[in-house]
């Protein structure tokens, strides 16, 4: 497995102590229970990883950097898959049907947002309204007719699902990639910007 720090991945080991002083009070509670915080997209020094901190609800996310030296554990999304699904029997039966699609793609795939989280620590923080969120690791070039197959997969399940494609230059969204006839958002560590083939930058 790639081991290598990436958006999306999880980490342990950040403690109240390397807050900022104006860090709100919900986020030094937050970690003082221990729970990962999340890789997040932003330039930052060598020494240092961005992360964003959850809180009980959707409006609760801090920004703040992490130091390397202080991780403890790291989970990326792929490693989720091999959850035990009966830990979670309200999930069990949504997850194993997206499972049963994306084993089918052939590309490496995890978890991430609050589904992830919830499989990582066993904190229930997937609500009626959460997305299942997904990240597929995408090397290569995606044909847009694989991409809108998989939707169509995706899409007769009748959930609410969420998949970003990690292509070497960044995020993209899968849907917007599907039904793109020009330009995309691709998400990259600095900023976002219109390109019209992620697998392809001028000037890379």
């Amino acid at each position: 497995m790639n081991t290598q720090l990436q958006p999306h991945d999880l980490l342990w080991g950040m403690t109240p102590a390397m807050l900022p002083q104006d860090a709100p009070e919900w986020v030094a509670h937050e970690l003082s229970r221990e729970v990962p915080v999340v890789i997040r997209r932003a330039s930052t020094r060598p020494a240092v990883i961005a992360v964003g901190i959850r809180g009980k609800c959707r409006s609760l996310r801090y920004a703040t950097e992490m130091p390397v030296q202080a991780i403890t554990q790291h989970i990326k999304p792929e490693a989720l898959v091999k959850t035990d699904l009966a830990e979670f029997p309200h999930l069990q039966k949504s997850l194993e049907l997206v499972g049963q699609v994306m084993e089918s793609i052939g590309l490496p795939w995890g978890y991430t947002g609050s589904t992830g989280f919830e499989l990582a620590t066993g904190l229930r923080t997937v609500t009626e309204q959460s997305d299942i969120d997904l990240l597929i690791r995408a090397e290569c070039l995606m044909e847009k007719e694989q991409a809108r197959t998989i939707l169509q997969q995706l899409d007769v399940l009748k959930l609410k699902i969420d998949v970003q494609l990690q292509t070497p230059s960044g995020g993209i969204a899968l849907k917007e990639w599907a039904q793109a006839a020009g330009s995309i958002l691709l998400k990259r560590q600095n900023a976002a910007v219109l390109v019209l083939n992620p697998w392809k930058l001028e000037g890379a």
